[in-house]
């Protein structure tokens, strides 16, 4: 055998600073501070030595095959055959140029001798409760086609059935996926793991299907998360153990509850909603702002425990961040943009100061409108489920959170002029522990968040308040072709204009008609009917549903973002069931584009 003599990359290039920065930053863990800004220093997990490495190789990979259809997340999602060390030492033979890239025959190689392929530690499993049409199915969907199609998307939740592989509980450490007890949904296409507040939409499809024990096995998987870590992981890979999500673990608990009555699942269920609460309302989360009426108010924020390129898009982030002069700002940066992912918003104008540069996100600096609904909801759920439980003393507590939380919103975030609820931007070098309140300090861009708390019972069941929303909903500009956008601005990223997302149009949509006003019922039912058509059309069109759609275009799926368009889509399906479980579809009502 002839001899092999790897190129060796020179001492300082890029590719070996790069790697040097990673091990560094591996083994350092910074600790909260007593009283950090609302803009600034915190706290950052540990990261795992496979994810150092798999980063590594993150980055070998995009020197080797180029940024074209380059997708990071797939280096990060792969997983050992043998030990880390063992594969380390390959790694470090393979040979390399200068820059530090692979020939593209040893990198694909080098692959497929040592990790098993993206998605491979998840296999099929067959629902439990899933059949092909469920007793009581849809009733007021009496139209045949509609039905049909219904009953495909139905059939889905077959397709994105999964269950954690014996291979990873067996040897954790050569997986990022995080060991899960229950069978689980994915969403689809890239993201071939469970995904925080995906799963509220995807249980209340599943609820429709009555799928009640996949249900509360989502739960269930949801809640261990809580016991390990403290709180529900942005989803359940390793990587993602610095942030969470939107937080609706309490809404997936009370809506099987009140579909199942099941009082053991609720009792159950109460410990970790406890822990979540308190987790959303901790010191880097919390901020407290004096108000105009001279009274202190509280309320959250997202905030990562993170200062690093986030694991899943390392590369992108790093690009990105190669903008900034110094090791300060890029560590800021990092964790704006980990936040940012927390809020499941990733990305859009909404967090940043100037909405053509990503460097400028300040998510960590805003109180969002629509996690302190979910917070909301939260208490309000807290207090429910205790009160069925017997716990009076408990629900009571909540029942008063609630309503400070009430207060506050509409002391921070309400405007009457605009008829909407906005996002308050903290000065900055503000502390989270006060801040007087000005009116300038409102987000006065129009946003589809702006309307989440009509989603709230405190709010929505107050019909002069719903009124008075509705009409500015009207007048946004947000409700356009065939859906509801979630911003106005064209800027590229995906949670902005031309995009319309499930989540927002399954919110204002309920939200609407709790109040009981016929006139927005009427609102709502019109909104569903568009979005169930744009629906129909491109699973017609594609065979698929989709991540997210043009709402100017019926039929058309949506662009922008880190990662070309997906398909699957398990909260798009949920979505779908639920708006035809609540509205129906009459014989005579057109399903194709107008």
């Amino acid at each position: 055998m002839a001899n092999f003599n790897p190129i060796m990359p020179d001492p300082f290039s890029p590719f070996i600073i790069f790697i040097l920065s990673l091990i560094f930053t591996s083994i350092t863990m910074s600790t909260p501070t007593p009283s950090p800004t609302c803009s600034n220093s915190g706290p950052v997990v540990r990261k795992t030595p496979l994810i150092t490495f798999l980063e590594i190789l993150q980055q070998t990979a995009l020197n080797t095959l180029g940024p074209k259809n380059f997708d990071p997340k797939l280096y990060v999602d792969l997983s050992l055959k043998s030990n880390l060390s063992i594969t380390q030492s390959a790694f470090d033979d393979l040979p390399r140029t200068p820059n530090g890239s692979v020939s593209v025959t040893d990198f694909n190689g080098f692959i497929q001798s040592y990790f098993n392929g993206a998605g491979e530690d998840l296999v099929y499993t067959e629902p439990v409760d899933f059949v092909s049409e469920p007793e009581g199915f849809l009733p007021e969907v009496v139209n045949r086609e509609v039905r049909a199609w219904a009953l495909e998307v139905h059939s889905l939740w077959k397709n994105l059935s999964r269950k954690v592989s014996d291979r990873v509980l067996d040897r954790p450490e050569f997986h990022t996926l995080l060991p899960l007890a229950k069978p689980v949904m994915i969403p689809g296409s890239r993201f071939r793991e469970v995904y925080y507040w995906d799963s509220y939409w995807v249980i209340r499809g599943l609820l429709a299907s009555k799928m009640y024990e996949t249900a509360k096995g989502i739960v269930t998987n949801l809640i261990s998360l809580i016991d390990e870590f403290g709180h529900v992981l942005n989803g359940a890979r390793a990587y993602y153990t610095n942030r969470s999500q939107p937080p609706l673990l309490s809404a997936m608990v009370y809506d099987i509850y009140t579909r199942t009555g099941d009082i053991d699942f609720a009792r159950k269920s109460s410990p970790a909603l406890l822990k979540e609460h308190k987790f959303w309302n901790s010191e880097i989360h919390s901020v407290r702002i004096h108000d105009a009426e001279g009274c202190n108010r509280t309320l959250s924020r997202y905030y990562a425990m993170w200062n690093k390129p986030r694991p899943e898009s390392s590369t992108i982030d790093i690009e990105t961040a190669s903008k900034l002069m110094n090791d300060s700002a890029k560590q800021h940066l990092y964790r704006e943009l980990a936040s940012t992912a927390e809020s499941g918003w990733d990305f859009s104008t909404r967090w940043m100061r100037n909405g053509s540069d990503l460097t400028t996100l300040a998510t960590t600096s805003i109180i969002p409108v629509d996690l302190n609904a979910f917070i909301l909801k939260m208490e309000l759920d807290i207090a429910f489920l205790a009160n069925v439980t017997g716990d009076c003393t408990i629900s009571v507590h909540f029942q008063e959170a609630a309503q400070a939380r009430k207060q506050a919103m509409n002391s921070v975030f309400w405007t009457a002029e605009m008829g909407q609820w906005l996002d308050y931007w903290l000065s900055n070098g503000t502390t989270c522990r006060g801040h007087t309140w000005e009116a300038s300090n409102q987000n006065r861009n129009i946003f589809a968040s702006n309307f989440v708390p009509l989603w709230i019972e405190l709010f929505n069941s107050d019909c002069t308040l719903v009124e008075q929303v509705m009409q500015d909903l009207r007048s946004s500009g947000l409700i356009r072709a065939v859906a509801i956008a979630t911003s106005l601005t064209n800027s590229g990223q995906q949670w902005d204009f031309p995009n319309g997302w499930a989540p927002l149009q399954h919110m204002i949509v309920e939200g609407l008609p709790r109040s009981g006003s016929k006139e927005a019922r009427s609102m709502a039912e019109d909104i569903a009917v568009r979005w169930i058509r744009i629906n129909y059309v491109a699973y017609k069109k594609s065979g698929a549903m989709h991540e997210k759609y043009d709402v100017e275009k019926c039929g058309e799926f949506g662009g922008g973002g880190e990662y070309i368009p997906q398909t699957g889509f398990g909260w798009w399906n949920g979505v779908v069931l639920a708006f035809l479980e609540e509205f129906g579809w009459p014989q005579d009502l057109n399903i194709d584009c107008n």
